[in-house]
């Protein structure tokens, strides 16, 4: 396989260890965020409004790092800068 086939394979197996790694941890601190909104909301239900509006907004948050994580690797696997010093 010629140098090209090698630099396709390796980038795209750094993207897919990438995209794991950037989605196992904000899945962990996703599932964290929600226990504790249970455990909160069987402690006082009387603040369901606030705890449920302040969840939504952590859970956004935290998604939006997973969110981050998917572009990144589009960007490393579609227009990959370093393609371009290898065609050279």
């Amino acid at each position: 396989m010629s140098d090209m086939h090698w630099f396709v394979l390796i980038s795209t197996v750094a993207a897919a260890v990438a995209i794991a790694v950037g989605i196992i941890f904000p899945a962990i601190a996703m599932g964290r965020a929600i226990t504790q909104a249970l455990e909160s909301l069987a402690r006082q239900p009387e603040a369901e409004k606030s705890i449920t509006r302040t969840l939504f907004i952590g859970l956004a948050m935290i998604e939006s790092l997973a969110i981050y994580v998917l572009v990144i690797v589009l960007i490393i696997l579609f227009r990959n800068p370093l393609l371009e010093y290898l065609l050279k």
